[in-house]
């Protein structure tokens, strides 16, 4: 990437500040990398629903039915899937992998959340010029307009940043493009991704923007940060949020906006986003209401909660240096008392969460001193026994929320209630490349059967 520091400046002068009326270079290579792959992936799509529509993947439960459809394969998602040993693939790629291959800012070490996006779009990873291309053009994009802004700044600093976010990305929807074309009658359904990815580049190009002046609003006074176009996307959304300004509190936003950008299809915000998309509603609207699944506590609030108990854990020790032999009494009475313990286990992983070693490598690194960093790595080592000798837990180990919180707070982005818009701003990338597809592969309206519960008792005898 630093060799492609001097084309990122030249980018930036010759792409248009609004992008409606033409397509730049980049945008073009992208739609041809998008459609080669298309060229595979429909075919294959056409030919599962022909020569297989009535084959069966699989029993229904009663158990699925009522328990919130938990395990029931019936979704399409090319951009991630969920290996149980070892965590979430872009692309079929590890977590990992992506994060060593990845084009990097000059000087880091991380991959670029930006430079996934095109992986999870592209199926390709793409070179330092096309990360640096792709960047321009998210800058070029990523200007508020002035209702919008107008509309952010109007808000009481009392309502919660991801009401905020979700009334932006809908002040943002009549610049649709998909959503303009289709009320005009000028495009084929083969056309329609062009469109969605036109207003996916655009959503995400300003989801940093929007988000930072939704934070700043609330906490800074409206004092705003100006956009950094130096900067990588990540790297800016964290340069506007003003909390720190060093190259690491950069590092970390891009890690986090990295590993969080998908998750397979089926968790509330991505599947949301899908089935709203999939009436043919504009990105904008689509992931407007993504953005209001998120903000429920069950999915979008796991590492605050997380990083309450570590903090209440601390209190609880009172200066004490935490050890194995403390916390696993202290994760004993937690269980004891009927309370659960933040952080640990999940749906769908039976290993340790490659999300959490990655960040827990990245914080050995740069903050390996921190009290509540250190806490955690001990409970690291107690929790885990305490869960499995209940018997109880298929997974006992930590998942990702168990130290996003901690990194977060390390580095002053003490704001608990906006730890969420920061997820939000990165699985604006997953739900997005899911959304490009779904209208490349044809996927139709989402339109499920429901039954009674007397329906249920009489067909489960």
């Amino acid at each position: 990437m630093k060799a492609c520091q001097s084309l990122r400046s030249g980018l930036l002068r010759s792409l248009p500040r609004r992008h409606f009326s033409s397509q730049s270079a980049i945008v073009g290579t992208l739609q041809e990398k998008v459609k080669a792959l298309a060229e595979k992936t429909v075919p294959q799509t056409q030919a599962l629903r022909k020569e297989h529509g009535a084959k069966s993947l699989g029993d229904v439960t009663v158990g699925m039915c009522i328990g919130g459809m938990r395990g029931i394969k019936c979704m399409v998602s090319e951009t991630s899937y969920l290996d149980p040993m070892e965590g979430i693939r872009y692309r079929g790629r590890t977590l990992k992998e992506c994060n060593e291959q990845l084009t990097k800012a000059e000087g880091g070490k991380v991959g670029l959340p930006e430079a996934a996006f095109w992986l999870l779009l592209t199926n390709e990873m793409p070179t330092d010029a096309e990360t640096e291309a792709l960047i321009a053009e998210l800058h070029s994009r990523e200007e508020l307009p002035n209702h919008v802004a107008k509309l952010i700044d109007s808000l009481p600093k009392t309502m919660h940043p991801m009401t905020q976010l979700s009334m932006g990305l809908l002040a943002l929807q009549p610049d649709s493009t998909f959503g303009q074309a289709y009320r005009a009658g000028a495009m084929k359904k083969t056309d329609y991704w062009t469109k969605v990815l036109d207003d996916s580049l655009t959503l995400v190009a300003k989801m940093p923007i929007l988000s930072a002046r939704i934070f700043r609003n609330i906490y800074a006074d409206g004092q705003h940060i100006p956009s950094d176009k130096s900067l990588d996307w990540a790297g800016n959304f964290a340069h506007m949020l003003g909390v720190n300004d060093s190259p690491a509190f950069k590092e970390v936003t891009r890690l986090y906006l990295m590993i969080h950008a998908d998750h397979e299809a089926g968790n509330v915000s991505a599947h949301t986003t899908h089935l709203v998309g999939s009436a043919l509603s504009d990105p904008f609207l689509a992931f407007s209401a993504g953005v209001n699944g998120l903000a429920g506590p069950l999915h979008g609030l796991a590492n605050q909660e997380c990083l309450r108990w570590l903090k209440a854990t601390q209190q609880t020790l009172g200066g004490k240096e935490p050890t194995v032999e403390i916390l696993t009494q202290f994760a004993k009475d937690t269980l004891a008392s009927g309370k659960v313990i933040p952080g640990y286990g999940h749906g769908a992983l039976r290993v340790t969460d490659p999300r959490y070693i990655i960040q827990q490598e990245f914080a050995k690194e740069h903050m390996a001193n921190d009290p509540l960093f250190k806490l955690a790595n001990v409970c690291y080592e107690a929790i885990p026994p305490v869960l499995e000798a209940t018997g109880k837990v298929s997974n006992p180990w930590p998942n990702v929320d168990a130290l996003s919180g901690t990194c977060m707070q390390h580095y002053g982005l003490s704001q608990e209630d906006y730890y969420t818009v920061v997820f939000a701003v990165s699985r604006s990338l997953g739900c997005m490349s899911n959304l490009v597809w779904a209208r490349l592969m044809g996927l139709p309206i989402e339109r499920p059967k429901s039954v009674t519960l007397d329906w249920i008792a009489k067909n489960a005898k």
